[in-house]
């Protein structure tokens, strides 16, 4: 008996991994698109803001202006462009050649000589918020560096209340590099796990194959494993790219255990199985059944899991929600993992949640299931 269903079994894997063979965007899917998306992020994408075009008006030449614009064009953060009047660069600013522009104004050397207030403007353009705040700090921290070295070398103390002493920990590069390309190994998980499986039955009602599946003796146990342990393997596969790439193409360190992120990858890659077929047992058209795999997982895990923008920020509701986003544990996990280690503290409580939405998606999965063809 236990002979005649291995053989069963055997012969389901076969089937759908031969399936899977024969089917590009399969393959696509689990190894090209991670690989685009990862070059993507990793190189075309980033949240740093450098070589910012800044436009410069200066009304009144002078060494301190000079002093001044140097510190500008010593700058990673700053591609100056120099213009002769305030309509100019005005001008520019509305045509989008710059995302700013900064003025110094005819009495700014003589007001900064007599250790009076030196003001300068900055004006910046709003529509990108997040741009124009970053671009407004950086302009602040020039301007203080500078002027720190101005008193400095006129012998002026200043005293200061208070000394801030900055460590930055987990990622002292600053890099948004460092935590973009492991949010992004769970969007490629998700491809994997919930959009090619939500496929899986709706496929074989549309081809007609599952009602001869349904009059062979295998059992709804052995059709669940023969449909999810090929795509499980061709996840994990894919998981090990993903990773091999962040390590040694993108240099993201990483500091947590390995087998950690093993037995965490695999139960988020259960629950996104369970997720898509779930999708695949209750609808039975492939279009429908991939566009709900995309709104209800690939959607949610680019938007609502933290990958690109923080939960902490955003409406109590929608806080709520993303607590029924398995993508949510697993970026946390993962950004713990590579950038900061083994926290066990938020390791285990996102481990545990995983768990229970992997057997949630794959009970309710094998309780919808029913041999019968109606």
């Amino acid at each position: 008996m236990a002979r005649l269903v291995s053989r069963r079994l055997v012969g389901l894997l076969r089937k759908e991994s031969l399936q899977i063979l024969r089917d590009p965007s399969s393959i696509a899917i689990a190894f090209v698109l991670p690989v685009v998306l990862l070059l993507l992020f990793g190189y075309g994408v980033s949240l740093d803001s450098k070589h910012v075009p800044v436009g410069i008006v200066v009304e009144q030449s002078s060494s301190e202006a000079g002093s001044f614009l140097g510190a500008f064009q010593q700058s990673v953060y700053f591609e100056p462009r120099f213009y002769a009047t305030r309509q100019a660069g005005r001008e520019a600013l509305r045509r989008h050649q710059v995302k700013g522009f900064l003025v110094l104004p005819a009495d700014f050397a003589q007001r900064l000589k007599a250790d009076r207030n030196a003001p300068i403007q900055v004006i910046v353009n709003g529509v990108d918020a997040n741009s124009a705040r970053l671009l407004e700090g950086y302009v602040q921290g020039v301007w203080t560096s500078w002027l720190e070295r101005e008193l400095q070398a006129r012998q002026i103390q200043v005293a200061r209340p208070v000394e801030p002493e900055t460590r930055i920990w987990f990622n002292a590069e600053l890099a948004s590099r460092n935590y973009l390309v492991p949010g992004l190994l769970v969007v490629n998980m998700t491809l994997v796990g919930a959009l090619l499986t939500a496929l899986v039955f709706a496929r074989e009602w549309e081809r007609g194959t599952l009602e001869a599946l349904m009059v062979t003796p295998v059992t709804l146990g052995e059709i669940l494993i023969g449909k999810l342990l090929p795509y499980f393997v061709l996840g994990m596969g894919g998981m090990v790219l993903s990773v091999l790439m962040a390590l040694f193409l993108f240099g993201v360190p990483m500091r947590g255990s390995f087998w950690v992120l093993a037995v965490c990858s695999t139960l988020f890659l259960l629950a996104a199985l369970g997720m898509g077929l779930l999708i695949s047992i209750v609808t039975r058209n492939q279009f429908v059944a991939g566009m709900i795999a995309i709104v209800a997982t690939f959607l949610p895990a680019f938007l609502l899991s933290g990958f690109l923008f923080d939960i902490g920020s955003m409406p109590v509701v929608v806080q709520v929600i993303t607590h029924i986003v398995a993508a949510r544990y697993f970026v946390t996990i993962l950004q713990s993992l590579f950038l900061a280690g083994d926290i066990w503290s938020l390791v285990l409580p996102n481990a545990v949640a995983l768990l229970l939405m992997a057997a949630f998606f794959l009970g309710l999965s094998r309780l919808l299931l029913r041999k019968r063809l109606e």
